[in-house]
């Protein structure tokens, strides 16, 4: 099932489900081009992990991590699918397709064998990346949690609409950026929900992050992002202003 959040006509918020191009809600139906589709889930908060992806780890010529490295984007991050993005005025901002793990259940200390049981399903995410705070700040505050930093979307798709092998790509402005397939993940989902909620409370509605593989790169003022998750469906925004003016070394950290 593919659930999704949609304002309709009168401007209500409902909860509902999209097959194909129709959206419904209890016996009404609408064309996903009569509402206004809105991110799927309100999360209290965004749990994202870093350099995740083998290949991704790869093209950086980084050290495969011995633990998560886990960061934090806020509620004001979200985007609706099908929204504009401002970019912030900074020499480069970067797109990061990541698979969103949505949890069900306010819950702790959650072995990997118990995960499942806290899983309400997933969507895609694009952890938009300001490079130039992120690199000369340790919280990256600047860096990751400014203002609709994470398009989210377009569904909710329960967990047996995403195959285990699923694969996950990006294009901008039609051109292939990014593919690469979740088992390509360093850290499990399993394992992640146990490495996070050690520690975190997660609140139904959070979102775990789950990192992006190979291919990550700028954004310009203008460019129209696809990202493409199999099971889930495609998350389309474009983005606005911010320029991107010359390549960054890798030499401070890894595109995260």
């Amino acid at each position: 099932m593919h659930q999704v959040k949609f304002r309709d006509s009168a401007g209500v918020v409902r909860t509902g489900e999209l097959d194909g191009d129709e959206v419904s809600f209890g016996r009404q139906r609408y064309d996903s081009s009569e509402v206004t589709m809105m991110a799927p889930v309100e999360p209290s908060k965004i749990i994202c992990v870093g350099l995740n992806y083998l290949d991704h780890a790869e093209e950086t010529n980084s050290e495969i991590p011995e633990r998560p490295l886990l960061f934090i984007k806020t509620p004001n991050t979200v985007a609706a699918p099908g929204s504009t993005v401002h970019l912030p005025d900074k020499d480069r901002i970067d797109y990061e397709a990541e698979l969103g793990v949505v949890i069900g259940s306010q819950c702790r200390n959650v072995s990997a064998e118990q995960a499942d049981e806290v899983i309400a399903g997933y969507t895609c995410v694009n952890d938009i990346s300001n490079r130039t705070d992120q690199r000369v700040e340790q919280n990256w505050v600047r860096g990751k949690a400014f203002d609709n930093a994470a398009p989210m979307g377009p569904v909710l798709a329960t967990p047996d609409e995403l195959p285990k092998d699923a694969s996950i790509s990006l294009s901008i402005n039609g051109e292939s950026k990014q593919d690469s397939t979740i088992d390509n993940l360093i850290f499990s989902i399993p394992e992640l929900i146990q490495e996070i909620t050690a520690m975190i409370t997660l609140e139904p509605g959070d979102v775990i992050s789950t990192g992006t593989p190979a291919g990550v790169g700028p954004l310009s003022g203008g460019d129209k992002v696809t990202v493409t998750i199999e099971g889930i469906g495609t998350l389309s925004h474009d983005v606005v202003a911010g320029e991107f003016s010359g390549p960054i070394e890798h030499n401070f950290m890894p595109n995260l």
